[in-house]
């Protein structure tokens, strides 16, 4: 029987799995979840003057030849296009001949363009639609209209800022465990910041190896990684394979490993998530963790 099944003062394994997956949260969000503003107003500013020039367009009929000569006066407005369509990549390999599969190649980010480059620049925005809101003046002002285009694009994030969540969760936990417990930690641990800290030698993986979070017990080192799933898809299996293999060559230097997941992502991913469970010692959740679980594994 595993000691985090004694611990929880569960009768069985299969019991502790069961637990562990009944305490999945299925999500995490808070206030700052939504919109990362402050990216958002940086992204903006960085290409405001840029479209306070773009807003002489706004109710010209001639769209494209007006637009080619702005950009050869002003050739830095170029580097919005990819903003206005709502595409952070700056170059774009655009198939013009379907049947032929004839592409021609638009760049973004030069700081010159001939008159022909700027006349194809022009057509590029005139194809994608955008000229028409433009001539209509369905947009009134660029900077306006990029300020949305930049909140939707910054919901891409999202799930890397429930990632950032998660171990902010943790790392309160764990900073609070170890104030009380005189124990202490490394947040985004590497295999040199372990050796100058507690002059422990840790073998990793891989030289750019970057964990989590490093807790230093009274006799022991714990390793721990945390991560949060609100949706399911292959990246999961893969975490739980890596993480087998992390358990078993951290144990075999009598270093503990603790995983601490969550999320309902989970749910329609248990198989991986038990095989890591069968052969591991800790595999953990917020709740448990609320409950001072880290306390009685440490201690």
């Amino acid at each position: 029987m595993k000691t985090l099944t004694t611990i929880l003062g569960l009768s069985n394994d299969n019991s502790t799995f069961e637990y562990i997956k009944d305490s999945f949260r299925e999500k995490i969000t808070t206030y700052s979840w939504f919109v990362n503003w402050v990216k958002v107003n940086d992204n903006l500013r960085d290409i405001e003057i840029a479209l306070n020039i773009m807003n002489y367009l706004i109710g010209k009929p001639d769209f494209v030849n007006e637009l080619t000569l702005l950009i050869l006066k002003h050739p830095e407005i170029v580097k919005t296009f990819p903003t206005l369509i709502a595409t952070r990549e700056s170059e774009f390999d655009i198939l013009t001949n379907i049947e032929d599969l004839v592409s021609k190649r638009f760049d973004f980010t030069k700081a010159k363009y001939s008159h022909e480059e700027a006349g194809d620049l022009a057509c590029f925005l005139r194809e994608c639609g955008f000229a028409d809101l433009i001539v209509n003046k369905s947009i009134k002002n660029f900077v306006d209209y990029v300020y949305g285009v930049e909140v939707g694009l910054d919901s891409n994030g999202r799930k890397n800022r429930s990632g950032t969540m998660m171990e902010n969760i943790c790392e309160a936990i764990i900073s609070k465990h170890c104030v009380i417990n005189n124990h202490s930690y490394i947040a985004q641990a590497t295999k040199s910041k372990i050796f100058q800290k507690w002059n422990i030698n840790v073998e990793m993986d891989k030289s750019d190896r970057i964990i989590d979070f490093a807790i230093k017990g009274q006799t022991k080192l714990y390793l721990v990684e945390v991560n949060f799933y609100g949706g399911g898809g292959s990246k999961l299996k893969s975490t739980a394979t890596e993480y087998c293999e992390m358990y078993s060559r951290y144990h075999n230097q009598n270093v503990e490993f603790i995983w601490i997941t969550d999320g309902a992502g989970w749910l329609s991913t248990l198989k991986p998530l038990r095989e890591y469970f069968d052969k591991s010692d800790y595999l953990l959740n917020i709740s448990m963790l609320k409950n001072n679980i880290l306390e009685k594994i440490i201690r």
